[in-house]
């Protein structure tokens, strides 16, 4: 069996900080549709551009999406350490501009690592994104990465603090998808978290917790992988957590949930 990433009529560009101020890959469905919300999405700890599947398949179901990469590649910090949220949202309009996408309607998509900056940016940044998916998230903000002691985000030049996100500006939904058994962190409690502070702020849109048993760390994004995960900085096998069965079911889940919430954005 073949799998085809890539519905017909999508197409694809590379971006790169040279060009385009930014690295990544902007997947955009058939030209002359209606204008549909937008995903910018990108992934954790691992670095490079780990989500241009996962923004191809968006693409392919209506959805304009770019994969960005936010370190570990050229023109880029070698590691998840004072990154700016400037740089996502330098990315957020760009993806903004196209003409297939609603400006009102950029979703961001992180998972691990990339829930903070995705929480973030939701917050910091409302009139430019509209609200965001999370997986296997973090409800604060955490040290840099190999040095705890650094921070991983900035803004406005100065380190973003540890601590719990605010989360009092966002202006859009937010669904949070974690395993209850992630061995990495507590990604379940903070997906709670989140839900609970967005009810404690009073926000009006829809936000919910999605919480699968028997998976993991790996509880996502599009379902039908293969098991197994080494860790690109090192190449070593690590645990996630959840069972082969369990992230399955929990990944097919939550994909149709995730394409679900984009559906009710509009067209």
């Amino acid at each position: 069996m073949t799998r085809e990433w890539f519905a017909t009529g999508v197409t694809g560009r590379r971006l790169t900080v040279a060009s385009d101020k930014v690295s990544g890959s902007l997947y955009l469905p058939n030209p002359g549709t209606v204008r549909h919300p937008a995903v910018l999405v990108f992934g954790g700890s691992e670095g490079g551009n780990s989500s241009e599947t996962a923004a191809a398949l968006l693409a392919s179901h209506g959805y304009p999406a770019l994969a960005l990469g936010y370190f570990d590649l050229p023109g880029l910090p070698h590691s998840l350490e004072n990154i700016p949220l400037e740089y996502f949202a330098t990315a957020a309009r760009l993806l903004a501009a196209q003409p297939e996408v609603d400006p009102r309607r950029i979703l961001v998509m992180g998972y691990s690592r990339g829930s903070e900056a995705a929480l973030l940016l939701a917050d910091d940044y409302p009139g430019l994104v509209h609200g965001a998916v999370v997986y296997s998230p973090s409800a604060q903000v955490n040290g840099g990465i190999p040095l705890y002691s650094t921070a991983a985000w900035t803004k406005d030049g100065e380190p973003v603090a540890d601590g719990l996100i605010p989360l009092n500006h966002v202006s859009g939904p937010v669904m949070a998808i974690a395993g209850s058994d992630d061995h990495l962190w507590t990604s379940t409690l903070w997906a709670q978290q989140i839900v609970e502070e967005l009810d404690a702020c009073g926000n009006r849109y829809p936000h919910h917790a999605l919480i699968y048993p028997h998976a993991g760390h790996g509880v996502g994004t599009f379902p039908y992988l293969a098991a197994g995960t080494r860790y690109p900085l090192t190449g070593r096998e690590i645990d996630l957590g959840g069972t082969r069965a369990g992230n399955a079911a929990a990944q097919e889940a939550g994909w149709h949930r995730v394409l679900a919430l984009l559906a009710s954005l509009g067209p």
